[in-house]
């Protein structure tokens, strides 16, 4: 649900005049303040050294920073409703790169989920460029989030720090992730500044701060327990908020070949589960 509803408040961002930026700029700086507040209560504050400062890094390039700025600069050209449907795509691809990593095995159920949801995305994506005066460049470059997003998943897996709690590892990422944005903003072209701070553009961030807090310390609960794949399915639950937000109350249209675009998904996401079931039954 935080993943759908931070699709749409980009939205709502870009018609404040807010640059995606300084957006996610501002609004992960709070969250990591939250998240250091929650560390510091429970006596978990993130770990330095060495192994930790590459974990941060990475993760926040691939998993945070990189897809985000990518989504969040396309919602104002494509719109939210259609990047909410992109992100359906990480358990997809982060199956392909545990398959070939070896760290799941092939089973021809999953395979044929894998199959079945890029043949869903395949159908959104072909009726998105078809779309009269459509940005093909800036549809291009939201399907290249979901990439970062599998290799964000499959990474922080495999290169878990021993003995680092979630709760630990989470504010390290965002504090990371901040630092890439602020490096970013000194690039021709990009700006922190905030054009106008009244009580609705400060209350935008203050709420993307707090959504952001929740999303990243549950998606390291959740990648702890459940590792990279089942992880990875929480775009799909998200694009199940954030589309029908982003018709409903931003006035979108409905994507085009939306109806068996998300039926070729769903059942392929349906069949990853069925599929690791029976590898565990």
């Amino acid at each position: 649900m935080l993943l759908g509803l931070s699709t749409n408040l980009a939205k709502q961002a870009s018609e404040l005049a807010l640059s995606p930026l300084a957006f996610l700029f501002w609004s992960l700086g709070g969250a990591t303040l939250l998240l250091f507040i929650l560390a510091i209560w429970r006596g978990q504050l993130p770990p330095v050294n060495q192994r930790t400062l590459e974990y941060y890094g990475v993760s926040a390039l691939v998993g945070v920073a990189g897809s985000n700025l990518l989504f969040f600069s396309a919602i104002a050209h494509i719109g939210a409703g259609f990047v909410a449907l992109v992100i359906t795509l990480p358990p997809l691809l982060t199956y392909l790169g545990a398959l070939a990593l070896k760290v799941e095995r092939f089973q021809l159920v999953r395979a044929a989920g894998v199959i079945s949801a890029l043949v869903g995305a395949m159908i959104l994506a072909v009726h998105k460029l078809a779309t009269p005066n459509v940005d093909v460049g800036w549809v291009l470059l939201a399907l290249l989030g979901p990439v970062l997003l599998a290799i964000g998943n499959l990474y922080r897996s495999l290169r878990w720090p021993v003995g680092v709690s979630s709760e630990a590892l989470a504010p390290g990422m965002l504090a990371a992730a901040v630092m890439l944005l602020l490096g970013i903003s000194f690039l021709p072209g990009f700006t922190l500044a905030v054009p106008t701070l009244g009580i609705s553009t400060f209350m935008l961030i203050a709420i993307q701060a707090a959504i952001f807090a929740g999303q990243f310390l549950l998606l390291f609960l959740l990648q702890k327990s459940g590792g990279p794949v089942l992880l990875s399915l929480l775009g799909s639950v998200g694009a199940l908020f954030g589309v029908p937000v982003a018709i409903l109350m931003q006035g979108e249209s409905v994507p085009q070949g939306l109806l068996p675009g998300a039926l070729l998904i769903g059942a392929g996401i349906a069949l990853l589960n069925i599929g690791k079931m029976r590898q565990h039954a």
